[in-house]
């Protein structure tokens, strides 16, 4: 006898994973719906000014604009999560790269284009040199790098703060404006839409497709995640764990120290602890589970947070929080992740039982 099947039975995985999301995000939408009420809120009138407000031009440009380096920020912690490492060290490592390439790209002449390409490959450099310190303290100290990383993070905003202060400031206005030397103009990247998306943009979205090159058709991308899956396993094929979980990390530094060049790069032309956003490390985390640690949803995750950010001003006009945007955002990443959760196991489940099912059949036939 066959087991019944019922219609979820009958789609593919990414389909039924692309479902159990879908009905996350409006559960979620409903939990944050009866906050508001209990609040004194309507919020059929907040999720109202949401879509109104966001679905304008200008609003739409500034969910590009925010969404840029969550999806830096979610590359990042994405390649970390495939190899089973919790890299939560991406704020420390974006903003030690924000400095050391503001102030190489202050310092050099050279042409636009190779100019522009300097500054993110010393900036990339950086994030991987600060990420490789917790690679080395796990694969030889055996260091978890959870508690590695949140330590970096910490030593990084104080050695930054030290060489700002003593080697890096600009004190040629007599110290108005707190920043390093302003970049010139052959070292800033050109506006797609004047003063409303940044040439940055087309770089994040060139480095989320270098990340579904590399992890999901490459080789090296196989030996990464068959590494992540498990461990043993994939030592016993002749897979290097320790040479895996140090190239994993240099890779998901490198990305992540190109999170704060829209700012350094597009925005300010220069680093500064007023000039310099912070929290998209821990931003891009939520990014990445949302995303579910694929290219696709890693860019469709981003848009929704730019696109709820974009509208958090507008809420606070209309008399409702705009602290509810980041409520908005929390929920959807819990109901995501357990709804996606309990889908998997229910799948994973199904899997066996159809399986337990035709080999039954087989015995029965032979």
């Amino acid at each position: 006898m066959t087991s019944k099947r019922n219609v979820i039975d009958t789609l593919p995985r990414p389909v039924v994973t692309l479902l159990s999301s879908l009905v996350a995000v409006l559960l979620a939408l409903a939990i944050c719906g009866v906050l508001l009420l209990v609040t004194g809120k309507d919020p059929l009138a907040a999720y109202r000014t949401i879509l109104e407000t966001g679905l304008t031009g200008n609003k739409l440009l500034e969910m590009l604009k925010r969404s840029t380096p969550l999806m830096l920020s979610a590359s990042a912690v994405a390649i970390g999560f495939k190899m089973n490492l919790f890299n939560i060290g991406v704020e420390g490592q974006y903003l030690f790269a924000a400095l050391i390439a503001a102030e190489f790209a202050s310092r050099i002449s050279a042409p636009p284009v190779l100019h522009v390409l300097l500054t993110l490959m010393v900036a990339s450099a950086a994030g991987a040199f600060w990420a490789s310190i917790a690679a080395m303290l796990k694969i030889t100290r055996g260091i978890n790098e959870v508690i590695s990383t949140i330590m970096l993070n910490f030593i990084s905003l104080s050695v930054m703060q030290w060489l700002f202060d003593n080697y890096m400031r600009d004190d040629s206005d007599g110290g108005l404006r707190v920043t390093t030397t302003e970049i010139a103009p052959s070292g800033q990247v050109p506006d797609i839409v004047d003063g409303r998306l940044n040439g940055m943009w087309l770089v994040a979205l060139f480095v989320v497709f270098c990340y579904w090159l590399i992890v999901f058709r490459s080789k090296f991308g196989f030996r990464l995640r068959s590494s992540g899956l498990n461990s043993t396993a994939a030592q016993t094929s002749g897979i290097a764990a320790n040479r895996m979980i140090v190239v994993a990390m240099l890779l998901s530094g490198a990305i992540a120290g190109l999170v704060a060049m829209q700012s350094v790069v597009g925005e300010e032309y220069a680093y500064g602890p007023q000039a310099t956003p912070t929290g998209f490390g821990f931003a891009g985390i939520a990014v990445a589970l949302l995303g579910r640690n694929h290219p696709i949803g890693i860019v469709v995750a981003a848009m929704l947070f730019g696109f709820l950010d974009s509208t958090s001003a507008v809420l606070q006009l209309s008399g409702i929080p705009n602290s509810i945007v980041k409520v908005i955002q929390a929920v959807v990443v819990i109901t995501v992740v357990i709804v996606n959760e309990a889908t998997s196991r229910y799948m994973n489940r199904r899997t066996a039982e159809q399986t337990a099912a035709a080999l039954r059949t087989d015995k029965v036939g032979a």
